[in-house]
């Protein structure tokens, strides 16, 4: 009974061991390299029943996590099955990897197999190219491809790794691919049809579109390859409301709000009130702009020259000029079209859409008051997702301290007060 309780011990041991690389030799620095794919990619197998297999010249890795199917473990996390949304299911093979879909392969369905970089051998080398395997089970062959680029609105820079989903439609089969670290996709081969493309920001890595992660969608006809560049932003249902209000200087407020506003809206004057409390007097409002354009609009406060003084002193409450109501720049619309958008190689920030802002400042025509109490309301403010609304906020402007007088040095000394007492030197 013991050597059968000790044998089932050593079995049970050798099967969760990991193997690693033998010790000895020289260092291996060279990662695995792929030898070959099956079935043939592009292939139509109305009968097909295996694993889709990718194999290499060397032993690979497990990972540190293991595959139990809820996409957590680390071959899990190297393949995008498609059109299915389901885990697929990955044997791990020594120099070989099997995939097959949880649900089993379905009739006349076109499927996407892609291997992501990242495999590693028994030393942790990293293998930095992919593969795909494209097949059929019934329907005819695909040849359609998309390509594009995925950009992050909120810094105007490419996103790399970000995920991509091309929906078939009428069909609603999604085909699921990541773009490279220069953020650029090629998608395909595809079934032929129209699409309706996300490229989302994937930031907990689970190769899935999730409800609060920022993305763009673009629709694209059937024929057309050209994706453009997908510019992710977080997409809201509420309009944009103020978060907080600020005095800048005796004329200009602050406003900063919940959400990114629409980078091609200039609010009207008219569209903005800021009325005292608890008369609900307005002030006149010259203008709310981003801070990038204000600046460039309405110049700074000037130091103007107090009559009764010989020094020259700022005066807080000195108007900037133009006095007058200044009409909004108007701001040229991102690039819509579907057919030929631009897609840019800059590696810097891209310019072919306005940056985003969550910020205004509202210049006034009169000074507010120390003590003031005020209401702040924008009529019609629209948010990068297109939701308009009115948002509002109270603002108590802050007391400031006078500053310290400086001290005159050419005063006559006071006459009335006793002289400081002279200490008569020590003798030696």
């Amino acid at each position: 009974m013991r050597l059968r309780i000790g044998t089932g011990a050593v079995l049970l041991l050798a099967a969760c061991a990991h193997i690693v690389a033998p010790p000895g030799g020289p260092e291996d620095l060279v990662p695995p390299a792929l030898t070959g794919t099956s079935p043939d990619s592009v292939a139509s197998l109305p009968a097909f029943d295996g694993d889709v297999e990718f194999a290499f010249n060397e032993v690979i890795s497990e990972g540190s996590q293991p595959n139990f199917g809820i996409g957590t473990g680390t071959l899990e996390k190297l393949i995008l099955l498609s059109p299915s949304v389901e885990v697929p299911r990955i044997k791990w093979r020594r120099n070989r990897i099997g995939v097959r879909p949880s649900e089993g392969w379905q009739p006349n369905t076109t499927y996407r197999v892609e291997l992501l970089p990242g495999m590693q051998d028994l030393r942790n080398n990293i293998l930095k190219r992919g593969a795909v395997v494209t097949f059929t089970t019934g329907t005819e062959i695909p040849s359609d491809t998309l390509r594009g680029r995925v950009v992050d609105w909120t810094t105007s820079r490419p996103v790399p790794g970000a995920l991509v989903v091309a929906v078939l439609e009428p069909d609603s089969l999604g085909y699921r691919t990541a773009a490279d670290s220069t953020g650029r996709f090629v998608l395909g081969p595809l079934p032929h049809g129209d699409y309706l493309v996300y490229g989302t920001i994937d930031q907990n890595r689970n190769l899935q579109p999730d409800p609060r992660e920022n993305f763009d969608s673009v629709r694209v006809t059937a024929g057309q390859d050209s994706v453009g560049e997908l510019w992710a932003f977080r997409h809201d249902s509420t309009p944009a409301r103020i978060r907080d209000l600020s005095v800048a200087d005796s004329i200009t407020i602050n406003a900063t709000f919940t959400l990114h506003l629409d980078p091609t809206q200039r609010l009207d004057p008219d569209s903005v009130q800021v009325l005292t409390l608890p008369d609900s007097i307005p002030l006149q409002v010259l203008g709310a702009l981003p801070p990038e354009v204000f600046d460039s609009v309405f110049p700074p406060i000037r130091a103007r020259r107090d009559s009764t003084a010989d020094t020259t002193a700022v005066d807080p409450l000195a108007l900037a000029e133009p006095a007058d109501t200044v009409a909004p720049p108007e701001v040229e619309p991102p690039d819509t079209g579907r057919v030929g958008r631009r897609d840019t190689t800059d590696t810097g920030p891209l310019m072919t859409r306005p940056k985003l802002f969550d910020q205004l400042r509202i210049r006034l025509a009169e000074p507010i008051a120390s003590e003031g109490r005020y209401l702040v309301r924008l009529l019609g403010l629209r948010s990068v997702s297109g939701v308009s609304g009115t948002a509002f906020l109270s603002l108590i402007a802050p007391l400031k301290a006078p500053p310290p007088a400086a001290r005159d040095t050419t005063a006559p000394a006071d006459s009335t007060r006793p002289p400081p007492p002279v200490i008569p030197p020590r003798r030696r």
